[in-house]
């Protein structure tokens, strides 16, 4: 480790402590934010971690909407990232206005909307519910039977869930970019060259990638399934700074970052935005903050409430 870089982390934690941060890291992060980290984990945890602190700043690193999601229930809390131009490829997929002009068309429809939790405040203001991969089976099944379900913005999750529940939904075209470049081709070629190893995938992936996997999830849960798996070696398809924490919290295995056609791993540009540099800015300036209207704000709120409530 470099000088620089240690002096960096030194005064990243100074900088906390003398504003009263919490510094929240999704899994995707690089390395050394996550290990400065207050607490890592995925989406659903991360949610409750910022509806829980009682630190005056939370400066969230991962990408926009997570930040946005803080902020959602943290409505009187300075809210900071480092990028503010982190974004998000299901994010993107799903703008409010289309979603909301697509409402409009099928009113008569009455659907129950359930909205991924990668997806814009503006999104999630016109949903019933939010959910996470962690929590989407356990979601879907206690949506009302009476009304037809529109999940967004993610396919690929929205029909894995359908598999698991039996429960047919109409599901928005998006997808996450990362996890569809994991190919059935690239996937069985790195099960070949470990035929022992187990393979437990992101439910972001498509379902000929699902298909090949050991076991689909979280990543939250792929950490309890990596530590428990009866084998040494595991092959891990989601973003590789996942492995960073799996190799942390199950050191006794040997990981294998499931790779694409293209190369032997896969980063998430936007994850990858964030660097301890900017975390030391943002800190420093609490700047670039997270804003959004009252109005939307508080109709983002309901269903961001409603999953953290029926996911106990």
């Amino acid at each position: 480790m470099s000088a620089t870089s240690i002096d960096l982390k030194e005064e990243i934690l100074r900088l906390k402590q003398e504003k009263n941060a919490v510094i929240l890291a999704h899994n995707y992060q690089v390395g050394e934010i996550q290990d400065l980290a207050d607490y890592v984990g995925d989406s659903l945890g991360l949610a409750y971690r910022a509806q829980e602190t009682d630190a005056d700043v939370i400066c969230f690193c991962g990408v926009h909407f997570m930040a946005e999601t803080a902020k959602i229930v943290n409505p009187t809390k300075t809210v900071i990232l480092p990028d503010a131009d982190a974004g998000c490829s299901l994010e993107q997929a799903c703008p409010a206005e289309d979603l909301e002009a697509f409402l409009k068309a099928n009113e008569e429809k009455n659907y129950y909307v359930i909205a991924y939790i990668n997806c814009s405040a503006g999104v999630k203001a016109l949903c019933d519910v939010i959910c996470t991969s962690g929590n989407a089976v356990h979601i879907v099944n206690q949506a009302p039977a009476d009304r037809p379900i529109l999940f967004v913005p993610d396919a690929n999750l929205g029909a894995w869930v359908m598999e698991q529940t039996g429960r047919k939904m109409d599901l928005w075209k998006g997808s996450c970019y990362v996890h569809v470049e994991f190919t059935q081709n690239s996937i069985q070629r790195i099960k070949d060259e470990y035929p022992d190893a187990l393979v437990v995938a992101h439910p972001e992936c498509t379902t000929a990638v699902r298909l090949l996997a050991d076991e689909v999830c979280s990543t939250e849960k792929m950490v309890t399934y990596c530590k428990e798996a009866p084998v040494d070696n595991i092959i891990v398809v989601t973003e590789s700074g996942m492995l960073h924490r799996l190799q942390k919290e199950a050191p006794e295995k040997n990981l294998i970052p499931g790779p694409t056609d293209k190369c032997a791993c896969n980063d998430c540009v936007y994850m990858k935005m964030n660097t301890l540099e900017k975390l030391r800015d943002c800190l420093a300036a609490l700047s670039p903050t997270v804003e959004m209207p009252e109005s939307t704000r508080q109709r983002a709120e309901l269903p961001l409430l409603r999953m953290l409530e029926q996911s106990k």
